[in-house]
Parts: structure tokens; sequence; C-alpha cells
């Protein structure tokens, strides 16, 4: 049996593929890996186990919704099939990395890190769907339909779950800043 020998140009075009899918994909897919693993370097490892998945199923991409909801969702899932993985294992999550606040005051830096730490801690007291969610919405910018149809929810579920995690949210931080 004669087998078909790839050309230069199919290897060129499909290596551009997966660079287009780094370069547009890679920090949206990090967010939402992040959200859900709460471990800055599985949320790396998830990254690029769901840009090779996304690339190599790219011809069997329906083209129904966006292509970013669609990489979301494969995020999304790689990410929960992660941590049915490691569920016996206890992992802490590591400290958010430090956001600077501008400028060389040292008090507003303090001030933004102990905020930072509020919105994290709060963040992580959300349940998984929730904070994938917030992420998703907050962070991402996906439309309720797209974040919908790639966690696989009805659309109330979504709009209800967003409405109470930014509820918590707020008072989580509110309480944070009175303390």
């Amino acid at each position: 049996m004669l087998r078909k020998r790839r050309t230069r140009t199919h290897v060129d075009a499909s290596d551009e593929q997966l660079r287009q899918l780094v370069a547009e994909h890679a920090d949206a897919v990090y967010r939402v890996a992040y959200s859900v693993v709460r471990d800055p370097h599985a949320a790396e490892d998830i990254v690029q186990e769901t840009i090779i998945r996304a690339w190599q199923s790219l011809d069997t991409w329906r083209g129904e919704g966006s292509k970013q909801g669609w990489i979301a969702s494969i995020a999304h899932n790689t990410s929960v099939s992660y941590l049915r993985r490691i569920r016996d294992l206890s992992v802490d999550p590591e400290q958010l990395h430090t956001i600077a606040a501008g400028g060389s005051d040292v008090e507003r830096q303090t001030l933004a890190q102990v905020d930072l730490g509020v919105l994290k801690t709060a963040l992580d007291s959300l349940d998984e769907l929730s904070r994938t969610i917030v992420v998703m919405r907050d962070l991402e910018a996906h439309s309720y339909d797209q974040i919908a149809t790639s966690l696989d929810v009805p659309l109330s579920t979504v709009k209800t779950r967003l409405l109470r995690a930014r509820r918590e949210l707020q008072r989580a931080v509110a309480e944070g800043a009175t303390t």
C-alpha cells in the first residue's frame, strides 16, 4: 500500500495553524484552565494540551459558534479531566503573581496586593462552575450563549451563577476592605 507523503507546503500550513492557535488563544485558555485548576503550572500544561487537541481537531470543528468558544470548551473539559486525574492528591494553589499598582507608591502596591489576595480568596471560595463562568464572562468577555455552549449548561444557569458569584465577590471584597 502506497502512502501519500506530506508535502512541505502542507506541513508549513499546518505549522502556521498551530502558531495561529497559540497566538490567538493561549492566554484565554490559560485563564480558563487556571480558573478551574487553581495551579499556574498545571494551567500551563493544560494550555499546551488544549492547543494541541484543538489543532488536531480543527478539521472536525463544525463552525457552530465561535472558534474561541469551541477552544474554551476544550480547555474547560481538559481542566476538569486533569482534576479528575489528581482527585486524591492535595495541592495548595500558588499565590497570584504580584501585580504592581503603578509608580513607586509602596502603600498603594501593598493595598493592591491585599485586594488581589481578598479577590483570589473570594474566587477560590466559589464552586468550580461559577468560578469558570466569572472568568469566561468578566475576563474573557464571552457572551452568555458562548459560555452556555462551551460549558454545556443552560443559559439560565449561566446567568444565575454569574449573578450570585458577582454578589459573593462584591461582598467578600467589601468585607476585606473593612478589615
